[in-house]
């Protein structure tokens, strides 16, 4: 193969879809994209459980010049590796939530064998020539375990969620063998510059590394460029989103049921991270402090179901509920319900109609490594009358996002004086901030995340990959 033509495998826990329905989330959407455009083999979970597991044959689907391909994983596998280890022990851990971090040497043992297996049958359809690109936690070992399988071509990881910092990773029984496995890659990115520097600082002070000029971190001989490369959205195709009829029905929806109030609106998967529970507090405080907010504003939980067969999702299950119900009912009048929670699914299109009927966008995580919520909600508004972002400082967005009323999500008080200041912003302000905001987003899109990896991955040569062969070997 040509190097004009050097085709892109991607390996992600899911995969697809190829064609947007309005469902696809962050990473499927930027992933998409790239492979729409250039061709080529998308590689991950089935998302079935089967006796066989990773030893299942291969299902294949051909979208275009991409072929999506996936193996099933079964009840041992699924209950080590995704619930265990990768949700148990790697999310909380990463989340800096050592807390409820549990680790155990059985979930470790299956998490490293699924990546020997998907590495095992990944590395038949592999040409030398092929730009392998990794995604996510659930496969850190993935690219350590290709090299023993004998690729030699370019491998690159991309962690969507944070890096957390060495005091922390270091109570993870295996953290030295998880970092050393992560140097097996080419390029390794992050989505912020702190990730990036945790990583390097876990190299230095625990591998012996040393760090190098233009990103390069040296670690046993072995050098690895690690980077930030913030992900963006398809902030064009979310406008026209928000146009959409669904969309539009949606909004209509939300103004209705507010009755003229301003709608406050946070949308999250139900997780500990995304300090639902502390937004919460902070909208009752706002009740508290600022009365006049009584009966005039409405807060929107969107908060669809997440691991629910993992305790701690199902425990906060009941305390979101519990604390709005006593919201309600400590506050509520008979034409007047101040907190809905809905943990229903929507459609992107359907969101984008929701974010553009809220005069405030709560994005509040107590550690995320993006968070894309923001941006979408950026991109829905109606730059004639825009709505206020209020995000935490502790989602990856505040990098590039700052322009947004930053706040503490641990702090009832701060939260509820950025939800007043962005009830009574003025017009003019309110334009200025989205201006900016929307700069950003529509500057930094998820086409330009994904040329900006892939450029770093192939040694930082501008020239553009032919379309890629979906053929499936063996």
């Amino acid at each position: 193969m040509s190097e004009e033509a050097k085709r892109l495998v991607v390996v992600s826990n899911r995969v697809g879809p190829l064609n947007d329905e309005g469902k696809a989330g962050g990473l499927a959407v930027g992933l998409a994209d790239a492979l729409r455009r250039r061709g080529g083999l998308w590689f991950g979970w089935s998302g079935d459980v089967s006796p066989q597991g990773t030893f299942s044959e291969l299902k294949t689907e051909i979208v275009g010049s991409t072929a999506l391909v996936t193996i099933d994983l079964n009840k041992e596998e699924l209950a080590g590796f995704y619930y265990g280890y990768a949700n148990r022990s790697l999310w909380p851990l990463l989340h800096y939530r050592l807390d409820i971090a549990q680790f155990d040497r059985q979930s470790d043992r299956v998490y490293r064998s699924v990546n020997q297996r998907f590495a095992a049958r990944l590395h038949p359809q592999l040409d030398e020539s092929d730009i392998v690109w990794v995604h996510d936690y659930h496969f850190f070992y993935l690219g350590s375990e290709l090299r023993q399988c004998g690729f030699k071509g370019r491998l690159g990881f991309f962690l969507h969620i944070p890096f957390c910092p060495p005091e922390i990773l270091t109570a993870l029984p295996a953290s030295h063998d998880l970092v050393r496995a992560m140097l097996a890659y080419d390029v390794v990115g992050f989505q912020t510059a702190q990730d990036r520097r945790n990583f390097v600082a876990f190299c230095i002070q625990e591998l012996g590394g040393e760090e190098l000029d233009n990103d390069r971190v040296r670690v046993s001989g072995r050098t690895v460029r690690a980077s930030a490369f913030p992900i963006g959205i398809d902030a064009e195709g979310f406008a026209e989103f928000a146009l959409s009829p669904e969309a539009v029905e949606h909004e209509d929806m939300v103004r209705d049921i507010a009755h003229g109030r301003h709608q406050i609106v946070g949308v999250d998967r139900l997780d500990y991270s995304k300090g639902i529970i502390e937004r919460l507090r902070g909208f009752e405080q706002l009740l508290e402090d600022y009365p006049e907010n009584r009966g005039a504003s409405q807060f929107l939980q969107v908060a669809p179901l997440s691991r629910a067969e993992l305790d701690a999702y199902a425990e906060l299950r009941v305390e979101v509920e519990q604390l709005a119900g006593n919201i309600n009912g400590r506050f509520a009048t008979l034409d007047w319900t101040p907190v809905q929670i809905m943990t229903r699914g929507f459609t992107r299109r359907a969101l984008a109609g929701i974010y553009r009927a809220a005069r405030v966008c709560m994005v509040t995580p107590l550690r995320d490594g993006m968070n894309l919520v923001a941006k979408e909600y950026v991109a829905a508004q109606n730059s004639d009358d825009p709505g206020v972002l209020v995000l935490s400082r502790f989602a990856g967005a505040r990098e590039e996002l700052g322009q947004a009323l930053i706040v503490n999500p641990y702090s009832s008080e701060d939260v509820a004086r950025a939800m007043q200041r962005a009830l009574t912003m003025s017009l003019s302000e309110r334009k200025e901030r989205h201006d900016a905001l929307r700069r950003t987003v529509f500057g930094n899109t998820a086409g330009h995340w994904c040329a900006a990896f892939l450029s770093a991955l192939e040694d930082d040569r501008p020239e553009v990959a032919a379309q890629g062969n979906p053929v499936i070997k063996g």
